[in-house]
């Protein structure tokens, strides 16, 4: 590591502290907050800006902002998502910060994702659909569950049309993707079909 990143990486850990010690941020925070774990390189140390946005602002909204950046970022941008998408389920631990009110509780609306989760499904299967840069489908495809039963229905015709386009990709890892998916464990129906 040069010295320029260990320097920006001290600092980093210098800011996390304080965040993740404050029971709430101010609101004026949280575009830099996301920006710093998108445009921050290492997949480690992007945490270090989503956790305390998570803690303070609510799960729901971190990963919203990161469907945003996957959606209509650069190509910088998206992979810069993809990294801080990982860092977004993390554990909430009322130990862990201030930002839970008395005894522990914190309204659950502010980490309610599952809509959100299907979103980043769709926009990562058309970011798949859409991308030149082989790298970016790499990146994408990572974070794509093979099982079908992970997707919502209204997204089983996309992934159909992703995984038609994976099996015939030239590239060998997006097709090993797609015939993971193919696997039969990836069809909850015809596991149940198929038993004796």
């Amino acid at each position: 590591m040069e010295p320029k990143d260990q320097h920006a990486r001290h600092l980093a850990h210098v800011v996390r502290k304080p965040l993740l010690e404050r029971a709430s941020l101010p609101e004026e925070w949280f575009a830099p907050l996301m920006a710093a774990a998108v445009y921050d390189p290492d997949p480690s140390f992007c945490r270090w800006f989503v956790e305390p946005a998570v803690y303070a602002f609510g799960r729901r909204r971190v990963m919203a902002a990161l469907v945003d950046y996957l959606r209509t970022g650069t190509d910088a941008e998206r992979a810069g998502a993809v990294r801080a998408w990982y860092s977004a389920h993390v554990p909430l631990r009322a130990d862990r910060t201030p930002a839970y009110g008395p005894g522990g509780v914190r309204d659950p609306a502010l980490d309610e994702s599952r809509d959100i989760k299907a979103a980043w499904l769709e926009t990562s299967l058309r970011v798949f659909a859409e991308a030149t840069d082989l790298q970016m489908r790499h990146r994408v495809l990572l974070g794509l569950p093979t099982s079908r039963a992970a997707y919502p229905p209204h997204l089983h015709e996309l992934l159909e049309s992703t995984l038609a386009s994976a099996r015939v990709h030239p590239d060998p890892h997006i097709r090993r993707w797609a015939a993971a998916a193919d696997q039969p464990d990836s069809y909850p129906s015809r596991q149940l079909r198929d038993s004796p």
